[in-house]
Parts: C-alpha cells; structure tokens; sequence
C-alpha cells in the first residue's frame, strides 16, 4: 500500500449566493482578483467563478442566480466546514477590523493565537470567514509549517500548554542552525559585552 502524496491545495469550491453577491465578497471586500468564470460543468444551471486568493491557487463559487443570500451560520455537523482562513501581512492586518466597519460587518477582534492574530466574520452566506497574519517570520529558504513542528517539539518538551512566542524564536534558530553551516567551532549563545 502506497500513499498518496499532495502538494498543496489546488483549489477550494463553494456553493454561492449570486453572481454579484459573489464576486462582491471575493473580490470588493477580500481583494481576491476574478480570474475566470464558465458554467458549472457538472450543472449548467449554475455559474462556476474563480478566484486568486493571493498565492496563484484558486478559491471557486458555485453560483446561482436563483440562489439568495442568507445569514445563517453553515452547518457545524462532522464533515463540514468550520471556517476558511486566509493570509494577510501585519500591515492589512492592523486595518481589517476599520475596514469590515466601513461595511458594517461585525467581527470577533483581534485573537492572538500565539503564532498567529486572527480576526473572524461571516460571509454573505454564514460561512466563517479568518483572516489571518503570522506574528513570525520563517527562516529563509523555510516555510511556516518547519518553524510550527519544531515549535510544538519545544513547546511539547517544555511542558507549555500552547506555541507562544518563545518557541518561534527558538524553533527558528535551530532551524537556522541546522540549515546554515558556519565557520564557529562553538555557535551556542554568547555574551559579548
């Protein structure tokens, strides 16, 4: 038996409202360019909308023009989506709750998470919505996922109840450590003055 490896997410699809709603809440409010649209190929009474979400993947609407917005919280039944989380930098991040506010959207604040600030709100259609920013940066030539694993490993061996910001910074220098050959014989901390 063999696995079966991904390599990231290739795309996500809703079931939309509108055309218009749509394309409003993808691209007026969350920024994400309309990139492509046909007919649902499986339903040819439904339009099929794409979106870049800002990484070049895709984020997909099914819509019908039949079809309202409704303001009812999706389903929270096993199986089915909780909330969909998107990336911002600190600067847009500092900015959501006055933006949502322009709109009249109401939102949860910031939540800090330790390794991440995130705002939550809810879509024309109930669906939750996260908007998300790193409170680290990873290594170069790393990625977000190698900095949290070797931070749970410390936060795990340290007994902590969650990552805090101490595991980042260390995870990050072992990270460096490990990837970055250097000519010191001896590379633990120093105290120069």
């Amino acid at each position: 038996m063999k696995k079966i490896q991904s390599l990231g997410v290739h795309h996500i699809t809703i079931t939309g409202a509108d055309r218009q709603t749509s394309i409003d809440f993808w691209e007026g409010l969350l920024g994400m360019p309309f990139v492509f649209e046909q007919p649902n190929l499986d339903d040819p009474n439904q339009g099929h909308l794409y979106f870049d979400p800002g990484d070049g993947r895709l984020i997909t609407i099914f819509t019908n023009e039949t079809r309202k917005k409704v303001h009812d919280r999706t389903p929270m039944d096993p199986g089915c989506v909780h909330h969909l989380a998107f990336e911002v930098d600190r600067a847009m991040f500092d900015q959501i709750e006055a933006r949502l506010a322009e709109r009249g959207i109401s939102n949860t604040g910031v939540k800090d998470r330790g390794f991440m600030h995130s705002i939550y709100f809810n879509d024309p259609l109930g669906l939750l919505i996260e908007l998300a920013c790193y409170t680290f940066i990873p290594p170069r030539g790393s990625s977000h996922a190698e900095v949290m694993l070797e931070a749970h490993k410390l936060r795990v061996e340290r007994g902590a109840h969650a990552i805090e910001r101490e595991h980042l910074a260390d995870a990050a220098v072992l990270i460096v450590e490990r990837s970055q050959a250097s000519l010191s014989g001896d590379r633990n901390a120093k105290n120069p003055y």
